[in-house]
């Protein structure tokens, strides 16, 4: 939903910037067909893998790939640029403390002293647009002026290299990465509407498994990862293919523009059948649709800041564009869409 009330008249806030991080050196498919084993789910559209992925190392923790994502936002906007973030959220896929959030240990690194912190799990490969939502809606609200958020994914080296977990048809499908986005209470590079929606119905649908009897907390034999069947497969697939365009398409009608007169469409990545889905569903070229699969593999929720970032450096973001972005999270309970008038930093 849109916290947006028309009635009343809010500042605008702008995505001022992005950056990323990518850990390590690319990652061939290689890696994992010396472990694969034959079987059906192989041949499954959802799980044909990327030439390439990047995995963090064993000691790389979350909040040293967000410090190293961020470096690039304070190169360009001064060093000041970071002591002065009013709200900082962050997401990450893969906790170092299953306890702890990253948000408080993110600010100390960074000599942040944020007045709101946040760290939110339920946006999955949509996170980085719920954050934008959740940081606007502070912004629009408080006296917060400016809001960091930062989405790490950073689950394929520790669990999808895994002895046991690196024969599945799922193991060379992810990489691993950081995006950041910077957020200011200004009409710079303004957010022009976001939808966010959740699908409660659908919220049972994906399943972490040890591949055994015991929890993932517990002791014993099996290794824990993200666990398909192909009944779901197909279920999730068929979500996908949906939800992504009826959310853009909501923010298209939104502000008054058609799918195919977006300037660039951002999405998650996980696969090319999505990708091409997804800007056929929108009556967009190729190009329009930027794809970071085949470097980077499935980065869900940092998939969108890493292809932003990747786009805006190589200068294909015009200032004053239209750009639509759009994901959805898990088996589909969850999805956002929003547009941004281009005009970040170079």
């Amino acid at each position: 939903m849109d916290f947006t009330d028309p009635t009343l008249t809010l500042a605008p806030v702008s995505l001022v910037d992005v950056s990323c991080y990518l850990p390590g050196e690319p990652v061939g498919t290689e890696y994992f067909t010396r472990f694969s084993r034959s079987e059906r789910m192989a041949k499954n559209v959802m799980f044909r893998a990327p030439k390439a992925r990047h995995h963090r190392g064993r000691d790389e923790t979350a909040v040293d790939m967000v410090e190293s994502a961020v470096a690039p936002l304070r190169d360009r906007h001064g060093p000041d640029v970071l002591a002065d973030i009013d709200v900082l959220i962050t997401h990450t896929q893969l906790p170092d403390n299953p306890v702890l959030g990253a948000g408080p240990e993110v600010a100390r690194r960074l000599g942040m002293n944020p007045k709101w912190v946040f760290d939110v799990h339920n946006g999955g490969c949509a996170a980085f647009i719920h954050m934008m939502m959740l940081a606007r809606m502070i912004l629009q609200t408080t006296d917060a002026r400016t809001a960091l958020i930062a989405t790490t994914q950073n689950t394929a080296g520790p669990v999808f290299t895994q002895t046991e977990i690196r024969t599945l048809a799922q193991a060379p499908v992810p990489g691993d990465g950081c995006g950041v986005g910077l957020l200011a209470k200004n009409n710079s590079a303004p957010i022009l509407d976001i939808e966010c929606r959740t699908f409660p119905e659908f919220a049972g649908d994906m399943d972490f498994s040890t591949g055994s009897d015991r929890k993932y907390w517990e002791p014993g034999e099996g290794q824990g990862c993200v666990s398909f069947t192909e009944s779901k497969v197909t279920k999730v697939f068929a979500r996908g293919n949906r939800l992504v365009p009826e959310l853009a398409l909501a923010v298209c009608d939104h502000i008054g523009v058609k799918g195919r007169d977006i300037d660039t469409f951002v999405t998650n990545q996980p696969n090319r059948l999505f990708l091409r889905n997804w800007h056929d569903a929108l009556e967009l070229p190729p190009e329009r649709h930027p794809d970071t699969f085949d470097r980077c593999g499935n980065l869900f929720a940092a998939g969108i800041p890493v292809t932003l970032d990747v786009e805006n450096r190589a200068g294909r973001l015009r200032n004053g564009s239209i750009v639509l972005l759009s994901a959805f999270a898990h088996a589909g309970d969850f999805a956002a869409a929003a547009a941004v008038r281009w005009g970040a930093a170079g």
